[in-house]
């Protein structure tokens, strides 16, 4: 399994969360957008608000374990930031649920390779 490659400079995230397209999905919401790479970028924004570092690094964890699993379906060159939906109860922080919601905006974005 390759290493996911992470967007980490505040420059690359600002770009695409102002130019990246918008998908929502019941815990997370994510912004993609085209890097004109061979590769995948993500990008993981949990707001300080939402909890305390160990449950937002929890649920960083649960999203870059998902986002793993789905990376070999996806079509090459995205930056993909993820956030968690404001409001929503950390409880929600469950490795199907995510999944779920990862599934279905891969869908939304029409990013999953064609067999």
């Amino acid at each position: 399994m390759k290493k996911t490659k992470m967007l980490k400079k505040n420059y690359e995230f600002k770009k695409v969360l102002s130019k990246g397209k918008y998908y929502t999905g019941k815990n997370i919401e994510a912004f993609i957008q085209d890097n004109k790479k061979n590769y995948n970028l993500l990008g993981l924004a949990i707001s300080v608000k939402t909890a305390k570092a160990v449950r937002r690094n929890h649920i960083k964890r649960l999203i870059r374990e998902n986002y793993k699993i789905l990376e070999e379906k996806l079509e090459n060159g995205k930056s993909i930031v993820f956030l968690w939906k404001k409001g929503v109860d950390i409880k929600n922080a469950q490795y199907n649920l995510i999944k779920e919601d990862m599934e279905n905006i891969f869908d939304k974005a029409n990013i999953i390779k064609s067999k």
